[in-house]
């Protein structure tokens, strides 16, 4: 089951003893950051967890799964996230 977003201000303000209010405020804030910085092409490193970078996806071909016609999909930029080996060992 996914960790829902109050969940995660739960544990991260009694992991460090803090208000809810105040980790909703800082989650908020990092969401802000996060996007900011991916709009204007940087990266992201989140420590422990890994790296957030915009790629580019170019225009190709693809198919209407209903009728099987063949339809042209739009060049768009999209987020990847590249895990952290930290995480990635831990998982395994």
């Amino acid at each position: 089951m996914a960790m829902t977003k109050d969940q995660l201000i739960s544990d991260i303000a009694e992991a460090i003893d803090t208000p809810k209010a105040t980790v909703r405020a800082a989650l908020e804030q990092l969401s802000e950051i996060v996007s900011d910085a991916l709009e204007n092409g940087d990266e992201i490193t989140l420590p422990g967890i890994g790296k957030l970078k915009v790629t580019e996806r170019p225009a190709r071909t693809g198919r209407n799964p209903q009728t099987g016609k063949a339809i042209e999909i739009a060049a768009k930029k999209v987020v990847k996230y590249v895990p952290a080996k930290a995480l990635t060992d831990a998982i395994n």
